[in-house]
């Protein structure tokens, strides 16, 4: 059944609709015993990876729709201005929508959109926030965890057949986004990123919706015979993530694989300039570890991030976080 969670008067004579679609089970009970999932995207407009896991949770469910024994909301546009434009932001406003939670319901236009999303998924039993990385970034199925609801968060996403999850410190906490505000509310919300903007990648779209059905199953919302999924990855260490930045500006080509394991001096890519011909810069890791993150867009310049690594050496040379610049090829 699709639902309008709120909804504003725009110029020249147009509405602003939230929307959202609740799937019911067949079988009457009351309302109130029932578990409930909400699945959120759409709240960056370039972020397109979440329409295509909606389209095939709602799929799956209508297939079998004996099977469903709780309450399914799906949130797909959580910003229908930026999606229809294709903008991260608010278009006309210049906002990023998960910079302005809880919103406030006598507040301006965004804030009040913010507060009235905030409370129609209030009482949900668990909330998942589907994102992907930007147009520049391409991410593997990842959960990202802040320190302060690790215990609250972390059986649910080991359950997501993710790849990954990145728990942060405290330190790096929004306190403005939709995962945090419904968090502190005492409403567990993880945040999944996988792919890259402007895209959807299916094959991740597949796995993160198997995820999202083994969670459901074990919340007692879906009565299939789901199988656990992958055993994600955890780094929950500072000195645990390395970056690769660009030494110059050029055209990046990646060499190695999106998600592979790598062993200390493997090749990651190359810095080379189109006017001359000749290679500027060979990316190199320094540690063995799983390329996580790649750049999809290959113009660069000099700092831009170019991909990260999750180090698995037993013992690494430095501590804290540090950032590995490409190697010149004339330095060598």
């Amino acid at each position: 059944m699709i639902e309008t969670v709120c909804q504003v008067e725009l110029p020249v004579d147009e509405t602003l609709k939230i929307k959202k679609n609740r799937l019911m089970p067949l079988k009457i009970g009351k309302k109130e015993d029932r578990k409930r999932i909400s699945i959120v995207t759409g709240i960056h407009g370039d972020e397109l990876e979440g329409q295509y896991i909606c389209y095939e949770v709602i799929r799956r469910i209508k297939e079998k729709p004996e099977l469903l024994n709780g309450i399914v909301d799906i949130y797909p546009a959580m910003n229908p201005l930026g999606i229809d434009s294709v903008t991260r932001g608010i278009p006309g406003f210049e906002l990023d929508m998960n910079r302005i939670f809880p919103g406030d319901k006598k507040g301006a236009m965004t804030e009040y959109i913010a507060n009235q999303i905030l409370t129609d998924i209030s009482g949900s039993d668990l909330c998942v926030d589907l994102h992907a990385s930007n147009i520049y970034l391409m991410e593997v199925p990842q959960i990202r965890i802040n320190q302060l609801h690790r215990e609250k968060l972390l059986p649910f996403a080991k359950q997501m057949n993710v790849d990954f999850i990145w728990i942060h410190g405290a330190n790096t906490v929004l306190e403005s986004t939709l995962a945090y505000s419904l968090n502190d509310r005492g409403i567990p919300t993880l945040v999944v990123e996988a792919g890259v903007g402007m895209r959807i990648t299916e094959e991740y779209g597949e796995q993160i919706t198997d995820g999202l059905f083994y969670v459901m199953q074990k919340l007692g919302i879906w009565q299939g015979e789901e199988k656990k999924g992958r055993c994600p990855i955890l780094s929950d260490q500072e000195d645990g993530v390395y970056y690769f930045n660009a030494s110059q500006a050029g055209i990046f080509l990646p060499e190695a694989k999106h998600g592979a394991k790598l062993e200390k001096g493997e090749l990651v890519g190359r810095i080379v300039n189109p006017l001359s011909g000749e290679v500027l810069s060979e990316v190199r890791t320094f540690h063995r570890g799983i390329l996580f993150t790649i750049r999809e867009y290959p113009v660069v310049e000099e700092g831009s991030l170019l991909g990260r690594l999750l180090v698995q050496d037993e013992k690494r040379n430095e501590k804290g976080k540090q950032r590995l610049g490409s190697e010149r090829k004339d330095e060598k």
